[in-house]
């Protein structure tokens, strides 16, 4: 409940900060389109998805989806990488102050922290297998052509180390390139951790087979 409220408040909050401060120039259409093209906002929807999961424990479809172990570990993944990038390149660019500190605070290290701390600590490790890791790749690779793609039609970019305009195609592509790269480690990391805590737990808790095994 705390990784979903944490991460659910600081959505809203930053949402509300862009549309109010972007309504006189590109209105709240285009600022709803911005707001969706940032990774971290959407790493940050999909924990506060399969946080709400976990809390209400719904039977519906949509509800079991998000309680398996692959969907856990690729909200872990992601919000992670939020976390790490934003800490490494992005703090370092800006000084948020009063609300946007609060929403960048919530986004960038609570909820990354809270949620990372979660996944360790539920129990049913041991079911993720190396298809799983690469599987993960699929949407940041997703998201890359996305933020190529809508570059290149409004000449705007998220991040500033994909800024087509700023870095031209080759060291934006090269940076991308890095990026999916660290996306493979990390990936592997945590399918690591997974069997790790699966093998050491594996008496307390049935286990399910592990893909790519």
């Amino acid at each position: 409940m705390a990784v979903a409220l944490v991460s659910a408040a600081s959505l809203v909050l930053q949402y509300v900060i862009l549309v109010r401060a972007t309504a006189d120039t590109i209105g709240p259409t285009l600022a709803t389109v911005r707001f969706f093209s940032y990774f971290t906002i959407l790493s940050n929807l999909l924990v506060t998805a399969v946080a709400m999961a976990a809390v209400v424990q719904a039977d519906g479809r949509a509800g079991r989806w998000l309680r398996r172990a692959r969907v856990r570990g690729a909200a872990a993944l992601y919000i992670g990488m939020t976390g790490l990038v934003y800490v490494l390149i992005l703090r370092h660019l800006w000084q948020p102050q009063g609300l946007q500190w609060w929403a960048d605070s919530g986004l960038h290290y609570v909820t990354p922290a809270l949620y990372l701390l979660w996944w360790l600590l539920t129990p049913g490790h041991g079911r993720l297998g190396w298809r799983d890791a690469v599987a993960w790749l699929a949407f940041p690779a997703l998201y890359a052509t996305w933020v190529a793609a809508r570059g290149a039609v409004v000449q705007e970019y998220p991040y500033p180390f994909i800024d087509v305009g700023a870095l031209g195609w080759a060291k934006a592509g090269g940076n991308a390139g890095l990026m999916l790269l660290l996306f493979c480690m990390a990936s592997g990391v945590l399918v690591e951790i997974d069997r790790r805590l699966g093998a050491r737990l594996a008496p307390a808790w049935r286990r399910e087979p592990a893909r790519g095994e």
